[in-house]
């Protein structure tokens, strides 16, 4: 193999790629990434076994070919050279990299034994805006569960829904203390697609992978074990976690009628003021509500005791209520309206957050003694 390729596009697709190699892997040919020359591009491939991103930039392949080098050492040096352009040769057993006055000799692997996670057959393929992806995983992923003991919500539930007569895309996460829920208009090509759980290693890299692309579309094959998202140049591929996904919506509160408008930031930003005091363990804050107001306090028998009153509209019952303020605040933090609608039943069932009651986004919350 012989190109030469501009640092410019060679550098962003090695940082893409080896986000996924481990600088201690156990096995050597996981720590480098592949290399292919055909035609005039050079795709660069990198594998965990569970997750595989594969780049595609231009190049002026002289000699057509491939190969495997050490990712983080690659990928290093290449970002260390001044700029301008990078030229690879690839004998039987090493790679030169030479770029101006610098070069450098890389030991490779066989290609043959670099394993390749995105063939098979994928049942279902459409296209969505990498936007409305994008802003569902934002919206739902701090929800995922950090437990590995309930391995199957360690991910984000993605699948096809009816909702209000109309066909949605539905991503759901909870970790037993709060669920998040967004849905966007279903995509041609959605219909039977099974429902999927997405890692959440893999919803990280696949939101950076989107990042840059918000005004663009992307393409999703899913089938029951894999995922592969293509964005630009980029295809990124991961396994799914094998398990059931609870039924959720036994948990979304359907009769909570006491309901308080609020206005998003001042909430936030009293919910963080009084928790200041609070005892690192509980961190719960009390939820006052009367007519017209709602008063947030915390009693700390070992650092003292904080409130504010706030604003609400708010006419029902009076009400108290104690919450996780680190909940509250990442939920307000994933809201995206200025005002949210907080419904309530009574202390000891969950609130569920929405812009005025609509299906989506939502988020529910269940109650703290205080």
């Amino acid at each position: 193999m012989k190109i030469t390729v501009n640092k410019d596009d060679l550098l962003p697709a090695l940082e893409r790629a080896k986000r996924l190699v481990e600088r201690r892997n156990t096995i050597p040919i996981l720590a480098n990434v592949k290399l292919e020359a055909v035609g005039d591009r050079l795709t660069i491939t990198a594998t965990d076994l569970d997750m595989q991103a594969t780049a595609t930039v231009p190049a002026d392949v002289t000699e057509a070919g491939e190969m495997t080098a050490p990712a983080h050492t690659l990928g290093d040096f290449v970002k260390k050279l001044p700029g301008g352009t990078v030229s690879i040769t690839h004998d039987d057993k090493a790679a030169t990299i030479r770029s101006g006055r610098s070069r450098a000799t890389l030991h490779t692997l066989p290609t043959a034994d670099f394993p390749d996670l995105a063939c098979g057959d994928f049942s279902h393929t459409f296209e969505i805006g990498a936007d409305a992806l994008a802003r569902m995983m934002e919206r739902v992923g701090f929800a995922i569960s950090t437990e590995e003991t309930r391995y199957y919500l360690n991910g984000i539930y993605m699948h096809r829904v009816t909702a209000l007569g109309l066909p949605c895309l539905r991503m759901v996460a909870t970790d037993g203390h709060r669920l998040a829920l967004d849905q966007v208009t279903a995509p041609d090509g959605s219909e039977g697609m099974p429902g999927i759980i997405l890692p959440r290693k893999a919803v990280g890299e696949m939101e950076k992978l989107l990042a840059p692309r918000k005004d663009g579309s992307a393409r999703l094959e899913v089938s029951a074990t894999k995922i592969r998202l293509t964005a630009g140049d980029t295809v990124f591929a991961s396994k799914l976690i094998d398990g059931t996904f609870p039924d959720y919506g036994r948990v979304i509160p359907a009769g909570n009628g006491k309901r308080a408008d609020l206005d998003k930031a001042a909430l936030a930003g009293a919910v963080d003021r009084v928790s200041t005091v609070s005892s690192e363990r509980g961190q719960a804050v009390k939820f006052s509500l009367g007519e017209g107001r709602l008063t947030l306090s915390v009693t700390n028998p070992d650092g003292g005791d904080a409130a504010e009153d706030l604003e609400a509209d708010y006419a029902s019952d009076p009400l108290e209520i104690g919450f996780n303020s680190r909940y509250v605040l990442d939920i307000l933090a994933a809201f995206p309206a200025a005002q949210v609608q907080v419904a309530l039943n009574d202390a000891g069932s969950p609130a569920l957050f929405t812009i005025d009651g609509a299906p989506a986004p939502a988020f529910v919350l269940m109650p703290m003694r205080v």
